[in-house]
């Protein structure tokens, strides 16, 4: 049986393993290649050399070291490859976007590559100090007068905004009093005022302030405390005032509900009143049309008793008793009766037989 391998025997023993090597070739290029890499490097090298790549985010000012236009071009460069001399021009960058300046104590900030310097001290107008958290944003107008006027890379910042930033700060917060700070529209009407000075003096240098922003502030723990407790009285006043108006204005909405309640039952006494009378005015007339119709009904009954007792009177009548007389015969038993003579009885006689009921006297018509 073989004996397993123990690798820290062999180490012991110095035994290395062969290692695998690639076998050099010798690589030979034509000449024409070699020429064609030789005049690729050198159009790389002259590229990179000729040419300056100005970012979106940027201005490009360009500085002619020699010639008839020698100086600062007063053109400035967007976006895009721009050329470039060696020793006879200079291409410098400004950023174009907006940059933020923040006044704070506090390392983390909402935009970390802002540019950062020590918040703003500020004495109010009753002797107090105040430390003020503040973000300035602004941007480059004119490159050419930033250029020209305060210098080229970051000179922007360390000799334009930040030497002018919390002076502004100072002359316009420096109105409020250590309660103002807690006014917010007073507060950013302050900040605006800071924002307008800052303009002044930074507009002649291709700079223009967009927003002053006073994010936050604080006073000494003491001033901080008295100040909680002035605000806490205060809004307990404030409070009761409240409350007082509250009460009152309660109390005026309980009068104009319960006028309103009685003008609601006016309304609807009134109302039903007007129901009433309706009511009694449609009952009226509906009986002064029934007895109307009642009258109308009777005297046209009346009306044709009295055409019925004319009908009867006239010749007509003894047509009708004779009818009738007929209804009576039929209900009669057959019986022997003389035709002839004074005394017969001959149905078919109207005449005769009307006499003889003693309907009609003898030989009236």
């Amino acid at each position: 049986m073989d004996k397993p391998f123990d690798f820290g025997e062999a180490l012991k023993k110095k035994v290395v393993r062969p290692q695998f090597r690639m076998p050099k070739m010798p690589i030979k290029l034509s000449r024409g290649i070699q020429i064609l890499i030789a005049v690729a490097a050198l159009l790389v090298v002259a590229f990179n050399s000729l040419f300056v790549y100005v970012e979106p985010g940027q201005y490009g000012i360009k500085v002619v070291r020699i010639g008839m236009n020698r100086g600062v071009q007063a053109e400035f460069y967007t976006a895009g490859l721009h050329l470039v001399i060696p020793g006879l021009h200079q291409m410098h960058r400004l950023p174009r976007n907006i940059q933020v300046l923040e006044l704070t104590d506090y390392p983390i900030t909402a935009a970390d590559n802002a540019r950062k310097d020590k918040v703003a001290h500020i004495q109010t107008s009753d002797g107090f100090f105040v430390d003020v958290d503040a973000s300035i944003l602004y941007r480059i107008e004119n490159p050419y007068l930033t250029f020209t006027k305060i210098g080229p890379g970051t000179l922007f910042e360390d000799n334009g905004i930040i030497p002018k930033a919390e002076p502004a700060l100072k002359e316009t917060l420096g109105k409020l009093t250590t309660e103002d700070f807690y006014n917010s529209p007073l507060r950013v009407k302050k900040a605006q005022e800071a924002c307008d000075r800052l303009n002044q003096e930074l507009n002649s240098k291709g700079i223009r302030v967009e927003h002053v922003l006073v994010r936050y502030f604080k006073y000494s723990h003491e001033i901080q405390k008295n100040i909680e407790e002035k605000k806490l009285k205060d809004q307990l006043v404030f409070t009761n005032q409240a409350a007082a108006r509250a009460a009152k204005e309660e109390a005026e909405l309980k009068k104009i509900v319960q006028e309103g309640r009685v003008t609601a039952d006016v309304e609807l006494e009134q109302g039903q009143a007007y129901v009433t009378r309706k009511t009694a005015e449609k009952d009226l007339y509906v009986r002064a049309k029934k007895a109307e119709a009642d009258l109308l009904v009777k005297l046209a009954e009346a009306e044709k008793v009295r055409l019925k007792n004319e009908a009867l009177k006239g010749v007509g009548s003894e047509r009708m008793v004779g009818l009738k007389m007929a209804d009576v015969y039929k209900g009669m038993d057959l019986i022997v009766l003389p035709s002839d003579g004074p005394a017969g009885v001959n149905p078919l006689d109207l005449d005769n037989a009307l006499k003889l009921f003693d309907v009609r006297k003898g030989g009236a018509r």
